[in-house]
């Protein structure tokens, strides 16, 4: 429930570290977007709403945050994440999927499952399409590196899927953050992105269970 509730108000969270790191914003945006896409074994971090709440707060805060240097920031780091996420399947993904913590794989078996069948639904396109959606947004170019997609294949499709994810959600909040009804409920926006996010993990399991 902590969890989350941190994603539902991470608005307010993010308009404090504003408030008290000031210039330093940028540095923390890049940060936790980078581990989000970067790391395989934290894929839980809200992507799509940090993406969204921080254009909404450069609505709102237009002389402390510049929506541009936002956007490059988060665009940055998705890409250099999702970079490195590959370098390390590529070379440690073998060693990784077998690494248990208290007795329990940290990276699941069925988490892998479901981003290898994207792959085999989508094909390269996973990449771009597995921006959008938790969990298999962070293990894509882990798998993507396990099977050695060839890079300029990858990099191609990272840049683009990258692109639209940082570009198309951070200006989305950006527009609706000057909307009082929208930056008012924050809490429902926030829910129908989130319901959009695993919009597509419930159909594959809908159609599975057929």
């Amino acid at each position: 429930m902590e969890f989350l509730n941190y994603i539902l108000h991470i608005d307010k969270y993010l308009e404090i570290i504003l408030n008290n790191y000031q210039n330093w914003f940028y540095v923390i945006l890049f940060l936790l977007i980078f581990i989000e896409t970067g790391l395989v074994i934290i894929p839980f971090l809200p992507g799509d709403s940090l993406l969204f709440a921080s254009g909404m707060l450069a609505a709102s805060f237009p002389n402390q945050l510049n929506i541009i240097l936002v956007v490059l920031s988060l665009l940055l780091a998705a890409i250099l994440g999702d970079t490195v996420n590959y370098t390390i399947g590529k070379y440690l993904g073998s060693k990784l999927i077998k690494i248990q913590f208290f007795g329990k794989r940290i990276i699941k078996d069925n988490a892998i499952q479901k981003t290898e069948n994207f792959f085999q639904k989508y094909g390269s396109k996973t990449v771009v399409i597995a921006r959008f959606v938790p969990i298999v947004r962070t293990l894509a170019p882990f798998v993507a590196g396990i099977s050695r997609m060839h890079y300029k294949t990858f990099i191609k499709y990272n840049i683009v899927g990258g692109t639209i994810w940082v570009i198309g959600i951070t200006f989305i909040g950006y527009f609706l953050g000057r909307i009082s009804l929208i930056k008012n409920n924050f809490e429902v926006a926030i829910l129908v992105i989130i319901l959009f996010s695993i919009l597509p993990i419930l159909i594959e399991y809908i159609k599975n269970k057929k």
